[in-house]
This record gives C-alpha cells, structure tokens and sequence, in this order.
C-alpha cells in the first residue's frame, strides 16, 4: 500500500501574516496538534495550539510569534514506520509533507497512517507474539530468523522491541504449529523467553518439578 496516497490537502497552511485569531479558529475547527506555515509553497514550520490558544491578542499577526515554529516534516517517500518515529517524536498528529523540491504538498494525519500500519499482514494475519532477550554482545538477527526457519515456521515481521546496555529484546509474529519447539530452540541457543504462552513445555516441567519439590519437603 502506498503511504502517499494518504497525503491530505484538506486543511490549507496559514502565512505569516495571517492573524492569531484565524488560527485559534482553524484549531477550534480541525482536531489537530499542530498547523503547518508556507511562504512561497515553502515550509517554515508548525505551529502548535497549546502555544496559540494562550496569545490574548487576536489582532496580531503570526510572523511577530514565529519563534513559537516547530520544525518537523516528512518527505513523500518516508515509510510508515519512519512517519510513526516523527508523530511519536514531536507529540503531534499531522506531519507536513514536502516533495524532492522541498516544496510542501500537503499533510499526514496520525489516524491515516496508523490505519495503514493496522492492515500490514504483520498485524493482520493470525500468528504468534515471541518476545525472546539475549545479551546484547551474543544477539544476532539473522540467527533469530534462522532459528524460526529451521523449524518450520514462517516469519512475518520482527523488531527490537527494548535495547539496554547489556541486552537485546526482539519481538517477533510467527505462523507455527509447532511455537514449542522454536521456543526450545531459542532456550538452547541462551535466548531468553519473555512472553507467556499456554502449555509451554519448559514452564509446564519447572512447575512439575516444583510442586514435586513442595510435596517432597512437606513429607
């Protein structure tokens, strides 16, 4: 699916010498964090409603608050995951878009782009969620997936879902009749295992071994 198909032009950027009280309306009208500003199709910044909303001074232009401009964009190529990182990063659910030119055509909204996130096969298709840990220095990617493979199990995505300094963790969605023995087999190669999964047989033979070690110490 194409993310550019999702770039919207609904909303048109204010000037500089727009008005505070035309943009505190165009927040009133719009759900959005932030407002993009042009001059001559070029971006010069957002400007967000939590700092608009408390100027007193309606008759004022904009270009006297132009200190206020936060800088964050995407270009028409970004990825999903790329245009994720820039909402997370900058608090804001609309991003705007400039072209190879650096001119702005246009904005994402959070709700767009989460959507087509929602309906990538990772997320859609049935599977299993392994999270699995391994010391950072012995972590190695392509041993992960060899070890899905190996055993008979399609990789649909994966990603470092936590990093510390000394250790690695991946989640990783797995089509597998078999999520015990790819388990097994992490445990072999000292991955640990994070996530709870039913009738895991490692977890099931710990907790024998203990009730028996209970009953034992209870005779």
């Amino acid at each position: 699916m194409n993310v550019n198909d999702y770039i919207l032009k609904e909303i048109k950027p204010l000037r500089l010498k727009d008005t505070i009280k035309k943009a505190q309306k165009v927040f009133k009208n719009y759900p959005i964090t932030h407002f993009p500003v042009i001059e001559n199709d070029k971006l010069l910044g957002s400007f967000a409603e939590v700092d608009i909303q408390t100027i007193e001074n309606k008759g004022n232009e904009l270009v006297e608050y132009s200190y206020l401009l936060d800088s964050f964009f995407a270009d028409e190529k970004a990825t999903v995951l790329e245009l994720l990182k820039i909402f997370a990063d900058n608090d804001t659910n609309i991003i705007p878009v400039l072209n190879q030119n650096k001119d702005y055509i246009g904005y994402f909204d959070l709700r767009d782009v989460l959507d087509v996130f929602s309906t990538s096969p990772f997320m859609i298709e049935e599977g299993e969620t392994l999270i699995v840990e391994r010391s950072k220095d012995d972590y190695s990617m392509s041993e992960v997936v060899q070890i899905i493979e190996t055993n008979g199990a399609t990789l649909l995505g994966l990603y470092i879902s936590d990093k510390k300094s000394d250790i690695t963790q991946v989640t990783l969605k797995i089509i597998s009749d078999e999520i015990n023995e790819i388990m097994q087999t992490f445990r072999r190669y000292d991955y640990k295992i994070i996530s709870m999964h039913e009738n895991d047989i490692y977890l099931e033979d710990l907790k024998n071994r203990s009730e028996y070690l209970q009953k034992y110490l209870e005779m």
